[in-house]
């Protein structure tokens, strides 16, 4: 039997921040009605949870109401326990944030098997980190590969990169080199799917054999005057059928009546941001 999949992602919850909650309530709706086998979540499920433990409570409380009577489950995302470690890095991915996030939502990894297929839920933000849980998850991800012969099928917040592995250009929107070549390793052989949120765009690209899926946030894009245009500017979600043969389809999802918030036009949300060069 055909497994489906809703995936929606950066939902950017906050008791201080209605309109990405409405947002969320009417696309929740939408999801409800097409009775996925499972709701993933692919972080940034709350405004500022790395910092504010209000915050995901509130986040963690919508989902509970959202998605009652469904199996959902959550990845964190770098507004949810920090981002990848680095030099000038604000909100570092830490043991205590990780803790903190764990508190509420039990976990920031899952491996869930289906047939014909292997789902790995990954946190993208400690990897590159130094602490026992950033490494554990890397053993994980050999333990779940070694002789799986599953598809399988890998989510997780941040894309793996813009356009292929080997790349090594330092920035906010990809998992960073090295821990991409850790994670690569890890894995020990492509996999089928490659699904992540973070860039608030929807792309639909393949690579070295993977299909690559870019789920578009539920809450706000960033406009061109801040972002360059990499995939579709949009909201919605994204449904992914997974079948027993090991074939799968993935189909971008929207929803009518969703306010299309631009970020750079908020800067009481996280503060003004830099017009980009050109």
């Amino acid at each position: 039997m055909t497994f489906r999949i809703a995936q929606i992602s950066d939902t950017h919850l906050s008791p201080d921040h209605p309109g990405f909650t409405a947002n969320f309530h009417r696309l929740a709706a939408a999801v409800r009605e097409s009775q996925p086998d499972l709701v993933l979540h692919t972080g940034d499920i709350s405004l500022d949870g790395a910092d504010k433990d209000s915050d995901l409570a509130f986040a963690r409380a919508e989902h509970d109401a959202a998605f009652a009577g469904l199996d959902w489950r959550i990845l964190p995302g770098n507004h949810d326990i920090g981002d990848t470690p680095a030099p000038g890095v604000r909100q570092p991915a830490n043991a205590e944030r990780l803790a903190r996030w764990c508190a509420v939502f039990g976990s920031d990894r899952m491996v869930v098997d289906t047939v014909g297929w292997r789902i790995l839920g990954l946190d993208a933000l400690t990897m590159g980190a130094d602490f026992p849980a950033a490494h554990e998850q890397f053993d994980a991800v050999a333990e779940a590969a070694a002789g799986c012969t599953l598809e399988v099928a890998v989510f997780l917040h941040k894309p793996l990169f813009h356009s292929h592995a080997a790349e090594d250009e330092p920035g906010y929107w990809y998992v960073p080199h090295d821990p991409r070549q850790r994670l690569i390793a890890a894995l020990g052989r492509p996999p089928a799917l490659v699904a992540c949120g973070h860039v608030h765009q929807f792309r639909d690209h393949m690579a070295a054999g993977t299909r690559h899926i870019w789920a578009p946030a539920t809450s706000f894009i960033v406009g061109d005057d801040w972002q360059e245009p990499i995939g579709t500017k949009m909201l919605g979600w994204v449904e992914h059928l997974l079948h027993p043969d090991g074939s799968f389809e993935s189909h971008l999802r929207t929803v009518d009546a969703l306010t299309l918030h631009d970020i750079g036009q908020m800067p009481h949300v996280y503060g003004a941001m830099a017009k980009r060069a050109g």
